[in-house]
């Protein structure tokens, strides 16, 4: 038992480390899908810092940033990219918009996977994204 979880602990570092070298937006969960960290560069599209938001459970980050489809419908946890990666344990992407820290939408798209030791052992999950250039 003692292996898994300093093995959990090991690839959440690492996963945060990663994410912190990254000129991309990233955004990491644990294996219960609470928010562990999120990059400097996600600062932006989020309109807020990871040092103001701090850890969030799954409801709490997906209420947050109020996600919705384009067609403006709200997306329940389950079915965002990143739910998807930590609970099923499969890559997912989709078009998002979200409503930021400043109350700004942003059409984002977002691609998550799932951080797994074994096939069989979901860790967590990273979700990489960007903003959405204009339509013309």
């Amino acid at each position: 038992m003692a292996d898994d979880s300093r093995q959990r602990d090991l690839i959440m570092i690492l996963a945060r480390d990663l994410t912190s070298r990254l000129a991309t937006p990233a955004f990491v969960v644990d294996a219960d899908g609470t928010l562990a960290y999120f990059n400097e560069a996600a600062e932006p599209v989020l309109g807020a810092s990871y040092a103001e938001t701090g850890e969030l459970p799954a409801g709490g980050w997906a209420a947050e940033w109020d996600p919705r489809d384009l067609e403006g419908t709200p997306v329940p946890l389950e079915a965002l990219p990143l739910g998807i990666a930590f609970r099923y344990g499969r890559p997912a992407h989709m078009p998002l918009c979200i409503r930021d820290g400043e109350g700004i939408e942003r059409n984002i798209e977002v691609t998550a996977f799932p951080l797994c030791a074994r096939a069989d052992k979901i860790l967590g999950a990273i979700a990489i994204f960007w903003e959405r250039p204009a339509e013309s």
